[in-house]
């Protein structure tokens, strides 16, 4: 399906969808719809059947609205997340936005979480305490879509945003939410808007598949991102390189790096966020979020040997992202030494799996994309 395409029905019972590389939805894509749709309307009184949304891409989706009803100070409106080819356990979600003016302040729109949308209650997740896990990026995709449509109310009113997903608590069960001190439902994410079949064979071999291609071009260096901020990032850092020198790894770790060692790539650099890094530098070769936590007992370690104190190491210790360790780290001065230190302790791990077939370098970023720092294997 072109994701210029209205979402896919749900399929009928028992039937089997061949798996592949079809792109989806994210959660954020989906919700974004339904407000923008409930946003409509309150401005005209009938909620419509699709709605055009605005990705955070820049793309121009189409959505179909399964349900929506409105009066003059609320709306309501569902989309189903459609996530392609990728197990995701919100696939076939019904994503909810009721949208309700506010008489006061104007020109504020505020976001609230729903039943099945979870509650942030711990600090590194860039996120509120106490506030809807909804992620930063699919917050301001949702509420440029309201505004994009109901700026005539927003002159006079504000407008509340509410998002739902019915049976997301039970799904969050089935995700890290609990582990990261998110209660009662699931997060809104998405980056771009789009899924990528990360978790597929599909993917796989399309990172695989452009390792080749960079090798059959007589490249010597591939540059592996783990997603689209990274990659964008590593392309400012490195204008030089030719472009099928980028390759997005996503999760897959150790396929990207077998693939570089049977296509003779002399050259890796990575391109990472902390998150990221603490996964590859504890040993995992896929680094996909649901599939083990963050070990949170190295990233202490690795924040005393640049002189965090005790205090402060413990409570790393004790949490759940390594984030939350880069936030209390940065208050202190010490980010910058222990994410050199992270990304050396990388480059150890690695160069002990592929011992003298590639040197290394690691690039760091923060969750906006910004350069942070970077270490090379010979420093």
């Amino acid at each position: 399906m072109s994701v210029n395409q209205i979402n896919k029905p749900v399929p009928e019972k028992g039937r089997r969808r061949k798996r592949g590389n079809r792109k989806g939805f994210t959660t954020g894509a989906c919700s974004a719809a339904a407000a923008r749709a409930a946003a409509v309307g309150l401005m005209h009184g009938v909620v419509p059947d699709e709605i055009e949304c605005r990705l955070p891409n820049g793309e121009q989706v189409r959505f179909s609205v399964i349900d929506g009803y409105c009066n003059p100070t609320r709306a309501h409106a569902v989309v189903v997340k459609d996530a392609g080819d990728d197990p995701d356990v919100t696939d076939k979600s019904h994503l909810t936005a009721d949208l309700q003016l506010q008489s006061a302040p104007p020109n504020v729109v505020s976001f609230k979480a729903g039943a099945g949308v979870g509650t942030v209650t711990m600090q590194g997740l860039g996120l509120e305490v106490g506030g809807p896990a909804i992620n930063p990026i699919p917050r301001k995709n949702i509420e440029e879509n309201v505004r994009a449509v109901a700026a005539p109310l927003l002159a006079r009113y504000g407008i509340e945003v509410k998002i739902s997903v019915p049976g997301g608590e039970e799904l969050a069960k089935r995700t890290l939410n609990p582990r990261l001190g998110i209660i009662g439902g699931i997060s809104i994410l998405g980056t771009t808007g789009i899924v990528h079949p990360w978790s597929t064979a599909a993917f796989r071999a399309s990172v695989v598949q452009g390792i080749e291609v960079a090798a059959n071009q007589g490249q010597r260096t591939v540059v592996l991102t783990t997603g689209g901020r990274t990659e964008k990032f590593t392309l400012r850092q490195l204008p030089d390189l030719a472009p099928a020198c980028f390759v997005q790894m996503g999760d897959f770790l150790k396929a990207a790096l077998d693939a570089v060692v049977d296509n003779g790539i002399r050259e890796v650099i990575i391109g990472a966020m902390v998150g990221k890094l603490t996964k590859m530098a504890q040993g995992e070769t896929v680094t996909h979020a649901n599939r083990n936590p963050v070990n949170t007992a190295l990233v202490a370690e690795l924040a005393a040997a640049v002189g965090a104190p005790a205090s402060l190491c413990e409570e790393i210790r004790q949490g759940q992202t390594a984030r939350f360790a880069t936030e209390r780290l940065a208050a202190l001065g010490l980010q910058i030494p222990f994410l050199q230190l992270l990304a050396r302790r990388v480059i150890e791990t690695l160069r002990a799996r592929y011992p003298g077939r590639f040197t290394l370098r690691v690039l760091v970023c923060d969750f906006e994309g910004n350069w942070l720092t970077e270490v090379s294997e010979d420093e």
